[in-house]
């Protein structure tokens, strides 16, 4: 039974301005692969962190991704988004929406 999620998604920003677009849409495809469908796209854009984290990083790029999803589908989501996207994706949180 599919159920209605958020999904909150972090992306590198250091040396990959100009590509953001693109990994907003290829965080897309891959949630959709593993069997996501999408309700909406929020871009909240760049935000600064409160410390530098280990990757050096001092600020990311946040997008809110909501969608309709089996609960067995987020661990995969998870997963590939680790391994395939590990260059773009700094975090991801997912929560059932309200």
């Amino acid at each position: 039974m599919k159920r209605k999620y958020q999904g909150m998604i972090v992306l590198k920003m250091q040396g990959q301005e100009e590509s953001l677009e693109d990994s907003v849409s290829a965080v897309t495809k891959e949630l959709e692969a593993a069997g996501a469908t999408m309700d909406q796209i929020d871009r909240i854009g760049r935000k600064e962190f409160a410390h530098e984290n280990h990757a050096k990083q001092k600020a990311g790029y946040y997008v809110q991704y909501h969608f309709e999803a089996d609960p067995k589908a987020i661990k995969t989501m998870e997963d590939q988004l680790k391994l395939k996207m590990k260059e773009q994706v700094m975090l991801q949180y997912y929560s059932l929406a309200r």
